[in-house]
Formats: structure tokens, C-alpha cells, sequence
């Protein structure tokens, strides 16, 4: 590292990391864990029992006052006035253009008893500050918005085992918790308040609390509990007393990659739209919001190109990044995301084909080591979801 390179963010987890043997690396200016044992084992590990991510270096923004909803609305493609107590939101930022700024996390933390609104918003660690200067610029007078890294930390704990393992630990009744929706639980185990509240004020309730929202990258059951930063260490170390496999970036990737779930800086940096990326879904049109324009056009006539998965059975097959594409022997595009996924066993990849190519059942050709390797477009995503989401 040059005299002039910008230090490496730590999370409060960092120690946490070192004891538990992790191979740290450089991500979105933080110093984070790749792996701890391996990327394959703790793949498996979320998707048949419990493990344990360090998600600190996400970004923590709290948007609060009468119009924080009308600025959050004006800003992204959900219609946030419109959202409940305890309700989390997966939305988009955009540029006039429609292009994706950034992808983030919007909970809505008041209880709804009170005149000003307040949200949490997540967005990912390399958009962070370019999300909250964006909102800072457009946010009324009565707004405040308060960015807490480092004084909050959150963990990711994810995989089928996940509720009985916070259950067991905390004696908390996560039943009645829905998906992408959250409530402030006891800290200290007792029985009261088992089934959680709804309303946070962060952080003065995290002296004896933890948030608790139903939410993850994995596509399997899980939860992320926001902490003080002072918290974090000792409950990450009860965590996986209690049997949670420590994971790092590397399992992060390969399970949101066979749910075919974005990333920033390969399936979007302003140089596609929601629309293109397949999720419509997520884009209300009820409400006016930067960018609407280009993709209500883009949705009445229907996207250039679209995001495809692709699968590659070919032995020793594994695209990556990059990898180019062609069809008919020539150069057409390249992926955005590719792998070995764990659980079938052969090569997948994300890419944005040309419509008439995004259709299932159609085929390409992927330059692997200088051979043109098969590919086919399938439905996303490539891992089922699991039998029950209790």
C-alpha cells in the first residue's frame, strides 16, 4: 500500500475475524474476511445448517422527519409512504436515466404512533457515501439524516438452522416475525417481550435491545441483528458457541449467485435499469420517483437486453467476471457474475443478453481458456427455494 492509498476500513469484528483463522482482503475500502476455513464449507454450511457473516461495512443510514418518507419515495421505486411499521423494503436509487445508482434495504423503525417518520436505510458499502450525499442534497429542512458506521454493527446470521439457533440462545418466539419485516428484541434473554416490538430509536434502544429484521442474501431463512459496535464481538462468539459457522465474502457470493440476486458493480453501475435486471417487481408506479420516465417507457415496450442465468455442463467449465460471450463465433458481451455453484455441481453465470437471447432454452457460447464452452439460458434462479420459509 502507497503512502497516499486511503487505510482500510475496519468493522468491529475484526478481531473477531483474526482469532477465527480469516484470509482477510481489500472490499469497497474495508478489510474484510474472504474465508475462514473454506469458500465450499461455508457455502454448505448456510444452506444445510446456520452460519455467520460480518455485514458491518454495509452502510447505516438513518432518515428521520415529517417528509423522510416523501424524500425516500422521491428517491427510490418504492412508494415508502406507503410502508407499514416493522415493514423492510429491497428498492432501487436511480439516475434520471433510470440507470441503478444503487440497490438498498428501507425499514421503517417508528412504531407508527408518531407524527415523524423514521427509516433505516442500507445501502452497499462501495455506493454508501454517494447514497447519502444523494439524499442529503434533496432532503427537506425537517429531515436529519445520521450515518452510523462505525458505532453500529450488523450480522447476517443465515441457513435453515438460523431461527432455532436464536431461539435457543436468546429464548425469543421468532414465529410472528414475517419476511422483510423486523422488531426490537431483548438483549438479555428474559422472558418478556419474547415475540418482540415494533419501533426502534436507533441507537438508544440497542443498550438493551436488538434489532431484528427477517431479511438476507442467501435466499434461505435468516435474520440480520443490528448491534452497538461494543456488542459485537462477544455476540458473534456466543453465536457460534451456540453452532453458526463463521462465513466470508467469498460463500456471500456463490449463494446470492445461484439465486441469481444482483451485485453492485457487475449486474448494475448506472449502465442498466431495474427493467433490465428483471425486477419489475420492485418498481412501483404509483408514485413519482427520479427515473419513472425511462422505465415506464422501457416496460410498455419492453427491454433492449435482459438479465439472464446461464448454466455451462461441460467438466471444469467455470466462467467468470468477464468471460466473454459469443454467438455465431462472434463477440457479443461478457459476464457480469459467474461460478461454480456448490450445489449443482457445474458452472452458472449472470449476463445481459439481447431479448430475443434471454428466453430459456436458447444458447451461447462462453470463451473459456480460449474454447467456446455451451451455455444455456435458464430460468432464474438456479437454487429452488427451499421446501418451507417458517
Amino acid at each position: 500500500m502507497s503512502a497516499t492509498a486511503t487505510p482500510l476500513r475496519r468493522t468491529a469484528l475484526y478481531e473477531f475475524h483474526r482469532r477465527h483463522g480469516a484470509h482477510l482482503v481489500p472490499f469497497s475500502g474495508w478489510e474484510m474476511p474472504l474465508y475462514y476455513s473454506s469458500i465450499l464449507a461455508e457455502h454448505r454450511a448456510v444452506r444445510t445448517g446456520t452460519g455467520l457473516f460480518d455485514v458491518s461495512h454495509m452502510g447505516l443510514l438513518t432518515v428521520e422527519g415529517a417528509k423522510a418518507a416523501a424524500l425516500l419515495s422521491r428517491r427510490t421505486t418504492a412508494n415508502v409512504e406507503k410502508e407499514s411499521p416493522s415493514e423492510v423494503r429491497y428498492t432501487f436509487l436511480l439516475e434520471a436515466s433510470g440507470g441503478i445508482v444503487d440497490d438498498l434495504l428501507i425499514t421503517r423503525t417508528d412504531d407508527g404512533t408518531e407524527l415523524v417518520r423514521r427509516y433505516l436505510a442500507v445501502p452497499n458499502a462501495g455506493r454508501a457515501d454517494e447514497v447519502e450525499q444523494i439524499l442529503r442534497q434533496h432532503r427537506a429542512p425537517d429531515v436529519a439524516l445520521t450515518r452510523w458506521n462505525p458505532e453500529l454493527s450488523l450480522l447476517a446470521v443465515q441457513g435453515p438452522g438460523s431461527r432455532a439457533l436464536l431461539e435457543g440462545m436468546f429464548g425469543w418466539d421468532l414465529s410472528s416475525l414475517a419476511f422483510y419485516h423486523a422488531r426490537r428484541f431483548p438483549a438479555d434473554g428474559s422472558a418478556e417481550d419474547r415475540s418482540g416490538h415494533v419501533g426502534v430509536t436507533l441507537p438508544t434502544d440497542l443498550e438493551r435491545s436488538i434489532y431484528v429484521s427477517r431479511t438476507g442474501y442467501t435466499g434461505e431463512l435468516g435474520y440480520e441483528l443490528l448491534v452497538r459496535s461494543g456488542a459485537a464481538d462477544a455476540l458473534a462468539e456466543r453465536l457460534v458457541a451456540a453452532g453458526a459457522t463463521p462465513c466470508g465474502l467469498g460463500a456471500r457470493d456463490t449463494l446470492r449467485l445461484e439465486k441469481g440476486y444482483l451485485l453492485s458493480g457487475q449486474e448494475f453501475h448506472r449502465d442498466h435499469t431495474p427493467i433490465q435486471a428483471g425486477q419489475d417487481r420492485f418498481v412501483a408506479f404509483d408514485h413519482p420517483f427520479v427515473g419513472r420516465a425511462p422505465l415506464e417507457k422501457e416496460a410498455a415496450d419492453g427491454p433492449a437486453v435482459k438479465l439472464a442465468g446461464l448454466e455451462l455442463t461441460v467438466e471444469g467449465a467455470i466462467p467468470r467476471h468477464g468471460t466473454p460471450i459469443k454467438v455465431d463465433g462472434k463477440p457479443l458481451t461478457q459476464v457480469t457474475s459467474g461460478g461454480l455453484s456448490p450445489n449443482l455441481g457445474h458452472g452458472i453465470a449472470l449476463a445481459y443478453l439481447p431479448r430475443e437471447l434471454a428466453e430459456p432454452g436458447r444458447t451461447v457460447a462462453l470463451e473459456i481458456r480460449g474454447k467456446d464452452v455451451p451455455a444455456q439460458v435458464v430460468r432464474l434462479p438456479f437454487v429452488k427455494a427451499a421446501p418451507t420459509r417458517t
